[in-house]
């Protein structure tokens, strides 16, 4: 364990962690019981690159793209905007959304498959009918794989991009070959198992296209209701999504790369890296396990506690 794993952060770096991970405490904490499971690995266990990858604050630009990306998929955009509530409530969807990631990277089995029932539970009622007269179900696999190689692949991504260290070819491919494990729990299909075939679906998916629900989500993305005080650090960690979204995609959905803003991305996630440290998440799914936390890494989260 490192010296100041469980040294609680002070001065500036309290605030920038308290008014980050504010944006996320509007659902209940996904693993608020995880210590009743002890031992149980979830579906990655310790020696994953899940673990690792996710583990980052780079994550928070793998989220905004993984929504761009998503919107390019016109019934995907389409069941969104009929049936979300993220316009009313963008903080609560950015928790429901945030809890489903932790539960399902570092949760113990039974907590995993409590977000996944929540997530069949929400998809239940979203269908309908696109713009361009396509028929949509949110229980559809071919639609679920969407979605959820478009998480995917934004993680990785944006970790490749502005995170602390590279991320080998091999690392990527086990990444990838573990998220396809979840996404068969999930139920949907296709799921690459190699990094460049994740991205070579993503880019190419023949679905792809401008729709009018894609521009009020990338509307609502670019300028969402939030603190004065995050506004900022948002914009910047939203230009850095965009950056990193595929030419194909950013023309579907309407958005240009600004000069500078993967540079202006990486210094944003050194701040809020050096502020925050590593998932308090992946802390706990270590003590859950029994496992030390790795040396070097710095977590905010006293033992016995997953936040």
């Amino acid at each position: 364990m490192s010296p100041d794993a469980d040294t609680p952060n002070t001065g500036w770096r309290a605030r920038v962690t308290d008014t980050a991970s504010g944006l996320f405490r509007h659902a209940p904490d996904p693993l608020a019981d995880t210590f009743s499971h002890p031992g149980d690995p979830g579906l990655f266990g310790p020696g994953s690159m899940t673990w690792q990858l996710m583990g980052d604050v780079a994550a928070f630009v793998g989220g905004i793209r993984a929504l761009l990306v998503q919107a390019a998929h016109p019934e995907v955009a389409a069941g969104v905007g009929d049936h979300s509530v993220y316009r009313e409530d963008p903080l609560g969807r950015l928790s429901r959304t945030a809890a489903y990631v932790t539960a399902t990277t570092y949760g113990a089995i039974p907590e995993v498959d409590v977000a996944l029932a929540i997530v069949r539970r929400a998809h239940g009622p979203v269908s309908g009918t696109s713009h361009r007269g396509v028929t949509y179900d949110a229980g559809d696999p071919e639609m679920g794989a969407w979605v959820h190689n478009a998480l995917v692949d934004s993680f990785l991504t944006a970790r490749r991009t502005f995170g602390p260290s590279p991320v080998s070819d091999a690392d990527a491919d086990a990444y990838v070959a573990e998220q396809a494990r979840l996404g068969e729990r999930l139920g949907v299909t296709p799921l690459p198992t190699t990094a460049a075939d994740l991205a070579t679906w993503v880019t190419g998916h023949p679905a792809v296209a401008a729709s009018p629900a894609a521009a009020d989500a990338v509307a609502f993305l670019a300028a969402p209701r939030l603190p004065l005080a995050t506004r900022l650090a948002y914009r910047r960690l939203y230009a850095a999504a965009v950056a990193t979204v595929p030419p194909r995609l950013q023309v579907a959905i309407g958005v240009r790369q600004r000069p500078g803003a993967v540079p202006l991305g990486r210094a944003t996630t050194g701040v809020l890296r050096a502020a925050m440290g590593n998932s308090p998440a992946w802390a706990a799914a270590l003590e859950r396990c029994g496992q030390q936390r790795p040396p070097g890494m710095r977590f905010r989260n006293p033992l016995g506690t997953s936040r």
